[in-house]
């Protein structure tokens, strides 16, 4: 069975957006395969996959349509915002694109407050009270971009909700997102990218009985 989308607040924001954003990652190589060489993340957990959204930035045709993907789900399910903020590293180039086309501010929020100057963890001009939309590159557990969440509204900005490009579609994430009361979208998920990589025949029956595997318990697979 393949892993469950993941549905806290709206699903995936849209079933085409979501196959086309699929079809773009695969397409630039931005999904890595190592079932025999797992990548080990921040969290120590083990994992065959690995999606690199940096890639995006570098072929202008994907990075276009995931800007106006963005964007065009932001206005549909979000409307109005104060501020546009992404979330450090790999959401402060997305975010800033999406700040243009929408024509508002961009903050970011580091993962820890700078060791010198003015120690900041959220750059940028902002005022409390001020509501905000937060831009993520990818969700695993969600840990990083809920402690974004948290530094934003510990500054008395109202989060309306995140929006990432890609979610590996994990309970844990949902979990986290629940207990911390922060609506969330993606445009692709786990389910749909495997779906999208079969149709192309970028990965093979075995790799995928690797990770539907993985996908049900990360935190235990391969120990």
């Amino acid at each position: 069975m393949l892993v469950k989308t993941l549905y806290f607040c709206v699903m995936i924001s849209d079933i085409e957006i979501g196959k086309q954003v699929a079809k773009s990652l695969l397409q630039i190589n931005a999904i890595i395969l190592q079932p025999d060489n797992p990548f080990t993340w921040a969290s120590s957990w083990k994992s065959p996959i690995y999606c690199d959204n940096r890639k995006i930035l570098s072929f202008p045709e994907s990075r276009t349509y995931i800007r106006q993907s963005l964007v065009k789900v932001i206005n549909k399910h979000y409307g109005s915002a104060n501020v546009i903020a992404g979330v450090a590293t790999g959401a402060i180039a997305h975010g800033v694109l999406v700040a243009e086309e929408m024509g508002l501010p961009f903050i970011y929020v580091r993962s820890a407050a700078k060791e010198h100057g003015k120690q900041n963890v959220i750059e940028g001009a902002y005022t409390s009270g001020q509501s905000v939309i937060v831009i993520e590159d990818l969700i695993s557990s969600g840990k990083s971009s809920l402690e974004a969440v948290e530094a934003l509204r510990k500054e008395g900005l109202n989060v309306k909700g995140l929006i990432s490009i890609f979610t590996y579609g994990l309970d844990a994430a949902t979990k986290n997102f629940k207990k911390a009361d922060c609506e969330f979208i993606s445009l692709c998920n786990y389910s749909t990218l495997l779906k999208e990589a079969v149709k192309q025949d970028y990965i093979k029956q075995a790799d995928l009985k690797v990770l539907e595997k993985w996908s049900e318990n990360p935190s235990k697979w391969n120990k």
